[in-house]
């Protein structure tokens, strides 16, 4: 049985992420840093991504972006468990503010 390479996929996705990432970064940066989950330090290396750099830290092997959620509690709500969708996702909004955002190791 032959596995599955998601090499492709992973380039394509990976390529439209750091795209609208670096589109909405400039576009609405505080904003921006908050729903991509992650800080000043890698919100200026997207910032600064020429298109060549871009493409090339997309082709990367490793899928760039990250779940911003690591408990059943947050998934099941963006999921829509809960009362109702809209108190749903108002809740999972609250607990995703309160998740540290990614920083840069130096």
């Amino acid at each position: 049985m032959q596995r599955p390479d998601f090499q492709a996929e992973i380039q394509e996705l990976n390529l439209a992420y750091l795209m609208l990432a670096q589109q909405m970064l400039r576009s609405d940066r505080e904003t921006a840093m908050f729903r991509l989950g992650i800080g000043n330090d890698i919100a200026e290396l997207i910032i600064g991504l020429s298109s060549a750099k871009l493409v090339k830290m997309a082709s990367s092997q490793v899928l760039l972006p990250k779940f911003r959620f690591d408990d059943v509690l947050l998934t099941g709500l963006l999921a829509g468990k809960g009362r109702d969708a809209a108190s749903s996702s108002l809740h999972a909004a609250i607990l995703a503010a309160g998740k540290p955002v990614q920083e840069l190791d130096r």
